[in-house]
């Protein structure tokens, strides 16, 4: 079975990458690198001893993307491409606008041009808004509160309509908590660009040097320790939930959404206290003010995918955090070791 990825040089993807090949699954990796490194790629090929087809194509470029779908055989795909940082977004709406919903509209396009009807679409708890009292189930109703939130909602709404308009097509729509960690070899992770948007590569940038503290925004929440508490979810577990819901959308028609998290909150300092436990390694920081936007607590129920998928998270905050730092204290520059 042939599966085309998109972005698939990317964080998430290139975890996913990895299970696939090592299923038996034929990859084509399609990724324009706004926010990967073609090195994640060669890495891939060491961890698994495996090969891939490559193309080197942003999803607005129909012509090139349609060549994709005419020189291979496809029999689904996962969809990752798209811009994914919250704030840019805010101050750059329109570029993410453009290329996430613009971009999925192409693929879905000749997805159905050449007859590829099975999607896993690559969505956000972003969905949720603030509004909803964790633990969040998929039934509850969306709302947004940036760009990049409402480029995800949107694209759930267009692949609605898709499934509305034919109902031959079979669409899993994966709404991911806070992926963390590292594949265990420490070859391939999360290499950001930039100052990091996430708090783990933020910690482990602090935690190797880069950097010089971290910023806690806000220690007057309603929790357990007053700062925000999160879903996080190890990469690991996070890509093998793509390999069940490929599985699930090779065998049925129809559009589901599932939450891919824990289960468990944990909040910024047990996710600090964890790391240092994990690594013997001191992590500086400061609390500042909250994060306009910011909610206090968000972790998911992920009893459906459990349910309907066959899937669980199995690793745990320490795992994470130690794979967090197996990763940067090997490659202290991401990909670009200098």
């Amino acid at each position: 079975m042939n599966i085309l990825v998109t972005g698939g040089a990317g964080y998430i993807g290139s975890h996913t990458v990895v299970q696939l090949l090592e299923e038996g699954y034929g990859v084509i990796i399609v990724d324009n690198f706004s926010n990967s490194k073609p090195e994640s790629l060669k890495r891939i090929k060491e961890i698994t001893g495996k090969d891939f087809k490559f193309y080197e194509v942003d999803l607005l470029d129909r012509e090139a993307l349609d060549k994709v779908f005419v020189d291979n055989e496809i029999d689904a795909v996962i969809h990752f491409a798209g811009l994914k940082a919250v704030g840019e977004s805010v101050s750059i709406p329109m570029k993410y606008y453009h290329n996430n919903i613009t971009g999925t509209l192409v693929l879905c396009e000749l997805m159905k041009k050449h007859n590829v009807k099975n999607m896993v679409f690559s969505s956000s708890a972003t969905v949720y808004g603030m509004n909803n009292v964790s633990p969040l189930t998929e039934d509850l109703p969306l709302s947004t509160t940036n760009p990049y939130g409402s480029t995800k909602l949107m694209i759930e709404q267009i692949l609605r309509d898709i499934y509305v308009s034919d109902n031959t097509w079979s669409i899993a729509l994966l709404r991911y908590f806070n992926p963390i960690g590292a594949h265990i070899s420490g070859r391939i992770g999360e290499d950001p660009n930039g100052i990091p948007n996430n708090l783990m590569p933020y910690i482990t940038q602090v935690a190797i040097g880069k950097r010089e503290e971290l910023s806690v925004f806000g220690n007057d929440y309603d929790t357990h320790d007053g700062t925000g508490v999160r879903d996080y979810i190890h990469v690991v577990d996070l890509a093998s939930g793509h390999l069940k819901a490929v599985n699930k959308v090779m065998g049925m028609k129809g559009i589901e959404a599932y939450n891919l998290g824990t289960g468990t909150g944990y909040s910024v300092l047990d996710v600090i206290n964890n790391f240092e436990k994990a690594t013997d390694v001191k992590v500086p920081y400061k609390i500042i003010e909250r994060r306009p936007g910011d909610i206090g607590t968000c972790y998911a129920d992920a009893s459906k995918a459990y349910k309907e998928l066959g899937w669980k998270a199995e690793k745990n905050l320490e795992d994470m955090c130690r794979d967090s730092w197996c990763w940067q204290s090997n490659n202290p520059n991401g990909y670009e070791n200098k």
